[in-house]
């Protein structure tokens, strides 16, 4: 009788992600992965939306597994986080924080996921979800989905 071999099983999505976020300087992986933490802790019904593209890591926060039902992503590259809102133009921004000047989306620069927890920022949150085209379920728990990973990348980490 002749052996098989058993087929490579497939590395989790958790998994996947921990080695996009491990290619970043050390300071840079915790903050994407506190931010990231803070997100999800806010939106715990989301699916999580992962591309790992030429420029950015970016994990959208989504009401279904298609793109435009995104209400924000956390975007890293090595200089930096920025939470993005893809329907950012159309959100109230009295404290002019957002950034950008698409039709579509805006961005605001993470220094720390504490960015996350100030009110302004909360606003926006908030202001996001209510203008949501699809409305994030209101239990259950959200789940992680790779959707891209690009072969060539820009370095993740900064220039010694």
């Amino acid at each position: 009788m002749k052996k098989t071999a058993k087929p490579a099983r497939a590395e989790s999505p958790a998994n996947q992600l921990a080695g996009f976020i491990a290619k970043f300087d050390l300071p840079m992986a915790k903050r994407i992965r506190s931010a990231r933490l803070a997100v999800r802790r806010r939106f715990p019904t989301a699916i999580e939306l992962v591309y790992d593209n030429y420029n950015f890591l970016a994990i959208g926060f989504s009401a279904s597994e298609r793109a435009s039902d995104c209400i924000v992503s956390l975007a890293a590259n090595a200089k930096g986080v920025g939470l993005c809102f893809y329907y950012g133009a159309t959100l109230p921004d009295p404290h002019k924080i957002l950034l950008g000047s698409g039709n579509q989306t805006r961005f605001i620069r993470l220094e720390s996921a504490a960015t996350l927890a100030k009110p302004e920022v909360e606003a926006l949150l908030s202001a996001a979800v209510a203008q949501a085209k699809s409305p994030l379920p209101p239990t259950g728990r959200g789940y992680t989905v790779i959707k891209s990973v690009s072969a060539k990348q820009r370095p993740r980490r900064l220039a010694s």
